[in-house]
């Protein structure tokens, strides 16, 4: 990979996002050894919880204007 000075603004999100992505099926991945007889529908509302609501995040990701992450992540 280069170095993160010689890359885009736009290479630098595109990165961002796919490690959002890879983290997500981990996490969906997690929560499937977890609970291996819930449905699909159940694991997908484990996962959404989890994006609203991770651990150390509560807040946010960033120091800023808090957000009702509802709002965001329907």
């Amino acid at each position: 990979m280069a170095e993160s000075s010689s890359l885009s603004p736009s290479e630098k999100l595109r990165i961002a996002l796919e490690l959002f992505e890879s983290g997500v099926a981990m996490m969906r991945e997690t929560l499937k050894r977890e609970h291996p007889n819930e449905s699909d529908a159940q694991i997908e509302e484990r996962l959404r919880q989890w994006i609203r609501h991770r651990p150390g995040a509560e807040d946010g990701d960033c120091v800023g204007r808090k957000i009702d992450p509802s709002t965001r992540f329907p």
